[in-house]
């Protein structure tokens, strides 16, 4: 059986805050850690029947690069879901957030030029 590693290294400042996030995984094209400003961890607790989140982000991460972070992220769960379960509705209601959710910010954008 083949086996995969993705690691993530966080070095904190004094607070105990990310200040530099760092990715390496064993089946990434490019050899070496990657720096990273922010990276959002889901994992299913199947005793628990619960998400576990880990969500860290460093200073550098802009308000605007979340939102986009975030957008992707929600589009990237409404695709997976209809991979994996099928179900078109609730991946179009994904999709129709995120439409909502870009809207949104670009209506910020305009309004700081």
């Amino acid at each position: 059986m083949k086996k995969s590693e993705i690691k993530f290294t966080v070095s904190l400042d004094d607070d105990n805050l990310p200040k530099s996030i760092e990715w390496d995984a064993t089946d990434k094209e490019a050899e070496g850690a990657e720096s990273t400003r922010s990276i959002s961890l889901n994992v299913w607790d199947t005793l628990n029947q619960s998400t576990l989140r880990i969500d860290l982000w460093t200073s550098e991460m802009s308000v605007a690069e979340m939102k986009r972070f975030y957008i992707d992220i929600l589009g990237g769960m409404g695709q997976n879901i209809l991979n994996s379960t099928g179900d078109e509705y609730y991946s179009e209601e994904i999709k129709a957030l995120c439409d909502r959710l870009v809207k949104h910010v670009n209506e910020e954008n305009e309004k700081k030029q």
